[in-house]
């Protein structure tokens, strides 16, 4: 997935004309459900997000199936009910404005996490200057009494999973999506991303503390492998699995000690269906993505298929309990993936299961090769291609260009010889697949907007989104902010006095801030402020048009306890 700095803005509008409200309306085939809560169709809810997951790629892991294995359908395809939008609202990228209708997997997960709309980058909170946090169905069923979980090939901390229980302005910010999962109550999570759970000094990212010790005192059993994972007891409530330090290795690259997406899937269901009042999950074919940014199709496809077993799992407890609902979708489509090229009519399936492991894992050693010799070597032992001409060799050691360098030159090779194209190394904005099964499926068919998943997921368990929305925006503000010199944190004045419930006046030369009986006079020309006509002594900043004030001018205004939560980069209102 495409990683977006930490100093990414929300920028310009809610939404852009083109997808807006309007549009996605347009594009639903029946009315939106409510995010009322309203009586349950289900009692369980299982939510299965293929990233990256795009028509094309579908319809690769089915030929693969068709030609290699004599099976013709796979495990998704008759559970089949529509095709989703994934457009997100516009935003900024490295300070160009940009439309939002090409998504990354924070907005579009946010989409159908939490039935809004957001730019890209954002985790589960609005397009604004200070964001307001909306809450995932997730969020909604463990306010409710359910049990939930989460569980992804990708890291626990990737944006997808990360939508459903956390609130960040920046998907960068991992080591803070850790430290709210510790507070969302969430009873499984399984994946990789243990390095957003330790110290530096475990071979972690964190610079504060180990979290998992924190996570052992409210009760999860961690696991870290496959025998681990199965011998929890069958008593376990809570469990944390980190399968490993980033990702979770490739389906090709695992060993029997990493699970399979469908074995931790089966695990979280034993532990999630004990709970008397339901539960609700989401379930994540990380990888897909990735092999798709790589365009490493033998692993993708083999990435769809480890989806679709974990879907197999979930479909069949589905049907035995009688109660649970199953959609499927995807954030978006990533590679610009075409199943021909060159004008050739023709796919070489017979050459897709060639490769003996992920290009991933022979990244450091393309990039490491020197000589043509290196390279041929390499390559014959990952796909028993002896054959490359000069031609293909050279184009290896050059690299492509992008970020992938050798293993994106390699992979160009390979695809070439597999008869597949790619668009390049990001996502596009085609429509993706939606699967459902039980009670929600009438709720998501035909042509709909990503956001009507969380709508609909939302009213056949019988959870208020809007109420939880609410009750989270009550307690905290995720607010753009700046650091100067001094190391002060300043916040732009008007528009979080307005969130705090202040009115705002002012002109080009003056800002008055006004909440109750109290009054902030600001002089942008002479950086000073007055606290009811009185002097006060509070950081003035005016940057690019807006003024910056420090959080204790606004405990001033409003009376309100604020305090910064530096590491979630959000303001806590008490």
């Amino acid at each position: 997935m495409k990683k977006w700095s930490q100093k990414a803005l929300a920028g310009g509008l809610a939404c852009l004309v083109l997808t807006s409200g309007t549009y996605a309306f347009a594009a639903n085939s029946q009315p939106a459900a409510s995010s009322k809560a309203a009586s349950p169709a289900s009692r369980n809810l299982i939510v299965l997000i293929g990233d990256g997951m795009g028509p094309a790629q579908i319809s690769a892991a089915r030929y693969y199936e068709q030609y290699r294995k004599n099976v013709t359908h796979l495990t998704l395809d008759p559970y089949y009910v529509g095709q989703a939008t994934t457009f997100a609202d516009r935003g900024e990228d490295g300070g160009t404005v940009v439309s939002g209708v090409v998504t990354d997997s924070a907005s579009a997960g946010t989409a159908f996490a939490t039935g809004h709309k957001t730019y890209n980058a954002g985790i589960s909170v609005s397009n604004e200057d200070v964001s307001k946090p909306f809450a995932s169905v997730i969020e909604a069923a463990e306010a409710s009494g359910k049990a939930t979980g989460l569980v992804t090939t990708a890291r626990i901390t990737h944006a997808t999973p990360a939508v459903y229980a956390s609130h960040v302005r920046n998907r960068d910010n991992e080591a803070a999506i850790a430290s709210q999962y510790l507070e969302s109550g969430v009873d499984v999570l399984f994946g990789g991303g243990k390095q957003f759970f330790v110290t530096k000094d475990e071979k972690g990212k964190r610079a504060d503390k180990s979290l998992l010790p924190d996570f052992k005192a409210k009760g999860y059993s961690i696991v870290e492998n496959t025998s681990s994972l199965k011998a929890l007891p069958a008593n376990t409530t809570k469990a944390l699995g980190l399968f490993g330090n980033s990702h979770v290795a490739y389906t090709v690259d695992r060993n029997a000690e990493i699970p399979s997406l469908a074995t931790m899937t089966s695990s979280a269901l034993s532990i999630l269906s004990k709970n008397k009042n339901g539960f609700v999950m989401m379930i994540e074919g990380g990888r897909i993505d990735h092999a798709g940014h790589a365009n490493d199709l033998p692993s993708m496809v083999q990435e769809v298929l480890d989806f679709d077993a974990a879907f197999k799992t979930a479909i069949e407890f589905a049907k035995k309990d009688g109660n649970t609902s199953v959609v499927v979708t995807a954030d978006h489509e990533t590679g610009g993936l075409s199943l021909s090229r060159d004008n050739i009519y023709e796919l070489n399936i017979d050459l897709w299961d060639k490769q003996k492991h992920s290009s991933e894992s022979i990244a450091s050693k393309l990039a490491e090769a020197k000589t043509p010799e290196e390279i041929r070597a390499i390559v014959k032992e990952n796909t028993g291609f002896a054959d490359l001409t000069d031609e293909e060799v050279a184009s290896i050691l050059k690299g492509d260009g992008s970020s992938y360098k050798q293993e994106g030159a390699y992979n160009a090779v390979i695809s070439k010889r597999l008869l597949v194209g790619w668009s390049g190394h990001g996502h596009s904005a085609v429509d993706v697949g939606v699967w459902a099964y039980g009670p929600i499926a009438s709720q998501v068919k035909g042509q709909i907007d990503n956001t009507q998943i969380a709508r609909a997921a939302a009213a056949i368990v019988g959870v208020d989104l809007d109420k939880q929305s609410t009750a989270l925006q009550k307690k905290n503000l995720y607010p753009k902010f700046k650091i100067n010199r001094a190391g002060e944190v300043l916040y732009p004045a008007t528009a979080l006095a307005k969130a705090l419930g202040a009115s705002t006046a002012g002109g080009a030369a003056t800002t008055k801030l006004v909440f109750g009986k109290t009054t902030l006079d600001i002089d942008k020309t002479g950086l000073t402020a007055k606290k009811n006509g009185q002097a006060a002594a509070y950081t003035v900043d005016f940057d690019n048009g807006t003024v910056y004030l420090p959080l204790k001018a606004f405990q001033d205004l409003t009376g309100k306890s604020l305090t910064w939560d530096a590491l979630s980069e959000r303001i806590v209102v008490k």
